[in-house]
């Protein structure tokens, strides 16, 4: 099957696919491996300790690909926020010209991306009042991340099915659905719902060339949409999680806290445990971020792999439809 959407036709991929930024996965080796197969690779700059390691990572990726990759660039809370505009300035040195944008305020990075280069912006939001938000800013794609989606999920509880149905009713710009995809048959929803691709971040964890530990590939094999947890919504900072032990132990925090300090919560969602976990092959070491679409997920295949399914599972669902379109016309 041929895809042509705005998605393709703007970043010259093959594939309507997104490979989500994620931190503590988008390397090298995964972006370029997406890249490589057809879709779109990108790298998380926050897993870079600074900017000049970012450069070191982008240069070794394209070293891997001549296929577009873009790199992500994730605006949340901090104590002691990164500086994320000399990030942004290594991105737009690197000649990069695709970068994925999430979080709070991405008012001042979006401007410098865009004010200096030929830059494409794929923002991720969770409400159509945030994406309408980010369509002043003068993002070019929004991605639609539904309640399914693995780390933070907002605050409003909306599924990607009525997310993507709302976005074709109200937006502007062109879309991608993000948040429980992890097949061809949800790619094919996606587009039926006026999406122009789709973005996984959960499935792409799961794949030969993740960063992440067999043992964390294994373990998700072995789950089902019901192991997931969301966690710290008493603070506004809701995320889904991995359901495991620290999870257990946050919830109980927030249910037992009689201060609603985060401190008390803060050692069990440490990010740094979470890293560990992708490194050391222990599910219940910390708190690690998965979607709802690990009941989806049956296998570690390469990237290679995966979207050649893909894109079989894609053709076999648009010809069941043609068929079933067919059927009705002869009544």
């Amino acid at each position: 099957m041929t895809f042509s959407t705005a998605l393709t036709r703007k970043l010259g991929i093959a594939l309507p696919i997104v490979q989500g930024g994620m931190q503590w996965v988008g390397y090298a080796e995964l972006a370029a491996a997406v890249s490589n197969a057809g879709g779109l690779g990108i790298l998380t700059a926050l897993t870079q300790p600074t900017p000049e390691a970012l450069r070191k990572e982008i240069r070794r990726c394209r070293a891997l690909t001549k296929n577009p990759f873009g790199v992500n660039l994730t605006l949340l809370p901090a104590l002691v926020a990164p500086d994320y505009s000399a990030y942004a300035q290594v991105i737009l040195d690197e000649g990069i010209r695709i970068v994925e944008t999430a979080g709070n305020n991405p008012g001042p990075v979006i401007n410098q991306l865009k004010n200096e280069a030929e830059m494409t912006i794929l923002h991720k939001c969770t409400t159509i009042r945030h994406a309408k938000s980010a369509i002043k800013l003068g993002v070019d794609f929004l991605s639609i991340d539904g309640f399914e989606c693995a780390g933070h999920v907002g605050e409003h509880d909306i599924t990607s099915f009525i997310l993507l149905g709302r976005a074709r009713q109200e937006l502007e710009v062109p879309f991608i659905a993000s948040g429980g995809f992890a097949d061809g048959h949800g790619l094919i929803a996606a587009l039926a719902l006026g999406a122009e691709g789709i973005n996984m971040g959960t499935r792409f964890m799961c794949t030969a060339e993740s960063p992440v530990h067999r043992k964390i590939k294994e373990r998700i094999v072995a789950a089902d949409e019901n192991d997931t947890e969301l966690v710290l919504r008493r603070w506004r900072n809701t995320q889904r999680l991995f359901k495991n032990g620290v999870t257990a132990d946050t919830l109980n925090v927030e249910k037992t806290s009689t201060s609603g300090e985060f401190s008390e919560v803060a050692p069990f969602v440490s990010g740094k445990r979470g890293r560990e976990v992708f490194l050391n092959g222990d599910p219940e070491y910390g708190v690690w971020t998965a979607g709802q679409s690990i009941g989806l997920i049956h296998d570690i295949p390469t990237c290679g792999e995966l979207l050649t399914r893909i894109e079989k599972e894609a053709r076999s669902a648009m010809d069941r439809i043609r068929r079933m379109g067919s059927a009705q016309s002869t009544l």
